[in-house]
């Protein structure tokens, strides 16, 4: 399956350029692993796309609300981080 979705110019940048490799996003679309995911580049100051895209396949996909390694109180006190390992 071919999931689309906006991504904003400096996390682009860092895709292209190999530096990042992962994607935080609301968990409001299905994805598994084995898509791809076509992420077109979005102007949030223009509100229209640039015209660049990359499509990167899916290796890995946890939900976060399906990680209960913390309680309420301890997430709402520090939040959550995402660490890219390579």
């Amino acid at each position: 399956m071919l999931v689309e979705k906006k991504i904003w110019p400096k996390y682009f940048e860092a895709v292209i350029s190999g530096k990042k490799k992962f994607e935080l996003r609301l968990a409001d679309f299905e994805i598994k692993e084995g898509d791809e995911l076509l992420l077109r580049e979005w102007n949030p100051n223009t509100k229209e796309y640039t015209g660049r895209k990359i499509k990167k396949k899916v290796s890995y996909v946890i939900k976060t609300k399906d990680v209960d390694f913390w309680n309420k109180e301890k997430i709402d006190k520090y939040g959550y981080q995402i660490i890219q390992i390579n």
